[in-house]
């Protein structure tokens, strides 16, 4: 049974206990979409100021929507296109503070005016990215990044 908790403290502390958590979510569950769909509802519940948060999975050349909490989304991103797709080409996290100067920005969500994408990578492969948009500019920090980071490495372990 999940039990919703109070994040307080440190920002860096919010995120240990986060990570503590999604892992406790996930022990013992081996379905991928079963553990992505947790993960970002468990991320939704988490972060403030946010109005999409979910994971694309890479396919071929593209990336395809997976599980998700929000409105609608695009559902194939091609590689080097947008913040998603940059991420992927790079192979590094990307943080946009104002996705309306991101070259190539792709407006799943017109309301969305920050981004933050982390790759999921596995054995030396990106196999999808954590995709958070925030009707806010500038809504994530480096301290949310190096959180986000560490979210995913724990993530990774399930997938």
């Amino acid at each position: 049974m999940f039990t919703q908790i109070n994040y307080e403290g440190p920002i860096a502390d919010q995120y240990n206990a986060l990570a503590k958590q999604l892992d406790a979510l996930l022990t013992g569950e081996t379905d991928r979409i079963a553990n992505l769909s947790n993960a970002s509802a468990l991320l939704n519940q988490f972060l403030s100021n946010i109005n999409w948060v979910g994971f694309y999975i890479l396919q071929g050349e593209e990336l395809i929507l997976g599980p998700f909490q929000g409105l609608p989304a695009c559902v194939r991103i091609p590689i080097g296109r947008g913040v998603c797709g940059a991420a992927v080409a790079k192979k590094e996290t990307i943080l946009a503070k104002d996705v309306y100067l991101f070259p190539g920005h792709i407006a799943c969500d017109a309301a969305s005016q920050s981004e933050i994408v982390i790759p999921l990578i596995k054995q030396d492969k990106i196999i999808g990215v954590l995709d958070i948009d925030s009707p806010i500019t500038n809504r994530f920090s480096i301290e949310d990044q190096v959180g986000l980071e560490q979210f995913v490495k724990t993530l990774l372990l399930h997938l």
